[in-house]
């Protein structure tokens, strides 16, 4: 993948920078089916109408044409990005599962206080975490299309750092979670297994804290298949980890954490050797030194809060229409309702967040190489492709609407209100896709302050309200909830769209080239310093 000079423009063996400079009016042109090519291929009548519909709106848009064989090699070099990360991410997902599979084995209690407490954590930490590490993904893409290598590795440092530094104040929080949790009503019994969990999580954070930017490190680089695996083999192990854990050494609640925290470090330790031991990734501890990684953060800083902010205002409105749930006339049956669309929602999102994360790094990439028709054209072909997909998501959750809610009970109240609400659910993903990917858009810009701007707007100016008033001025229980839901979503597409069209893509890669020398504080490195940062393969 990264096997030398020639090839560090490429994912997965396809090339992510073209040789020709990304000036693509040369050598495209329409699509012309003729003596029957196109339909000898194994694409399906699908995939070429989707090519048919992306040509046509890049025309509409005044954009240059793609050929078939172009729209092709960009939709497969998406998804050779986005398939690892989807593998990665539904691996790390099902870890979840099992942890409340040993949860629920342990009790009632254990049950609802360890779920209080996975909540707690994915408040006050995954959501900081991740979002804070997403402010590396735009500076690490635009610098390596630049092939500016040290920016990277001072940029991992540095970010490695700042987790560190912000998991203190969190695990100071989480030491002391029970008596905050009893203030806001909750039940003691539960708050205190939520304590005891929380306190055994202590080194999942700290380890996540090393996890994510080792794997938008990796990422940024295009190596994602060696996070797959690493995810798949930590997957493995969690099942019998736990059981030893919390079954056989009786530790119950105490285990369970403890498996938890052991997963993470595991994949880390697995991501560790292979920065070490392979020739293809970049060595993040060399070109930069520890003092290094404490001066520079303003760039750093400039897009990691905006971006925390933004992923922060989009999962806690989960959490805030789990809580208006309980205000409703049935809450148990409505909780219980919100707790199954949750996990489906959560489930679906893997797979737009995936090729979100792949935009980024192809548009960063594109850039950082100074190719700004390339990276309008990668942004324009996935977000039609995620409208497309977004548009077969609702279809297919309209069809399962009847059935979905048994594989989860056989209470005939939540799987009526499963069957009424999961259209509207799919309502949401038709915007949530495109939206979604439009926030991958736009950290590839190096531009997250306006998705915050927009979640904000969007979330909680246009959505909250409208759930408000559906839900208890106009009656409309858990439906209410979810208009506002749809309301949210769409609005947040439209704003998007207008931000999208309003990019200037040569200007925008102007302030790639200004990003990564404000990062690096030596502006006038050495070719052969900067090319002895990879391994000896070159």
């Amino acid at each position: 993948m990264c096997t030398g000079a020639e090839s560090r423009g490429d994912i997965n063996g396809d090339p992510v920078i073209s040789k020709v400079g990304g000036d693509y009016e040369d050598r495209m042109r329409t699509i012309e089916l003729e003596g029957g090519e196109e339909t000898a291929c194994n694409w399906g009548t699908f995939v070429r109408g989707l090519l048919q519909g992306i040509q046509h709106h890049l025309t509409a848009l005044n954009l240059p044409s793609l050929s078939a064989s172009e729209l092709k090699e960009e939709l497969q070099s998406l998804a050779k990005v986005a398939c690892p990360i989807i593998m990665t991410s539904l691996m790390m997902y099902s870890r979840s599962a099992v942890s409340m599979l040993f949860l629920g084995r342990q009790g009632k209690v254990e049950l609802a206080g360890g779920s209080l407490a996975l909540g707690f954590a994915n408040i006050t930490a995954n959501s900081v975490l991740k979002g804070l590490t997403m402010g590396m993904d735009p500076i690490c893409c635009q610098a390596y299309g630049a092939k500016r290598w040290s920016v990277l590795n001072q940029t991992f440092l540095r970010t490695l750092c700042l987790l560190l530094l912000v998991a203190i104040p969190i695990s100071i929080l989480w030491l002391n979670m029970e008596p905050i949790l009893q203030m806001l009503g909750q039940d003691p019994e539960v708050t205190k297994v939520a304590q005891v969990y929380m306190v055994f999580s202590i080194p999942e954070l700290l380890a996540q804290a090393h996890l994510n930017p080792l794997r938008s490190f990796l990422r940024t680089q295009g190596l994602t298949t060696p996070v797959t695996i690493a995810a798949s083999c930590a997957a493995l192990l969690h099942l019998p980890i736990n059981y030893f854990l919390a079954t056989y050494l009786n530790l119950g609640v105490k285990g369970i954490a403890l498996a938890t925290g052991l997963n993470s470090i595991n994949m880390t330790l697995g991501l560790l050797l292979y920065i070490l031991f392979s020739k293809k990734p970049l060595k993040p501890w060399q070109g930069a030194t520890l003092l290094s990684a404490f001066h520079g953060w303003k760039p750093l800083l400039s897009l990691a809060l905006p971006s925390c902010i933004s992923v922060c205002l989009e999962w806690w409105w989960y959490e805030i229409m789990l809580f208006l749930c309980g205000l409703l006339s049935n809450p148990q049956a409505t909780v219980a309702t919100m707790g199954i669309l949750i996990q489906t929602l959560g489930f679906l999102y893997v797979f737009p967040f995936s090729l979100s994360i792949a935009l980024t790094t192809r548009i960063g990439h594109s850039l950082g190489a100074g190719q700004a028709s390339k990276a309008q054209s990668t942004a324009i072909i996935g977000f039609l492709t995620a409208f497309t997909l977004g548009l077969t998501a609702f279809i297919l959750l309209f069809l399962v609407r009847k059935s979905w809610g048994k594989l989860f009970t056989n209470e005939t109240q939540i799987v009526e209100l499963v069957t009424t609400i999961l259209p509207i659910l799919g309502l949401c993903e038709v915007s949530n896709w495109p939206q979604t990917v439009s926030c991958g858009i736009l950290s590839g810009t190096a531009r997250p302050y306006l998705g915050a701007r927009i979640n904000l707007c969007a979330f909680y100016l246009v959505g909250l309200p409208v759930s408000v008033f559906a839900t208890f001025i106009y009656k409309y229980e858990l439906v209410g909830l979810w208009s506002g839901m749809v309301a949210a979503q769409a609005s947040c597409l439209c704003m998007m769209v207008y931000t999208l069209i309003q990019t200037d893509w040569e200007q925008q890669c102007k302030r790639a080239v200004e990003l990564a020398q404000k990062t690096t504080e030596r502006e006038n490195k050495n070719d052969d310093e900067e090319s002895g940062l990879l391994g000896s393969d070159q």
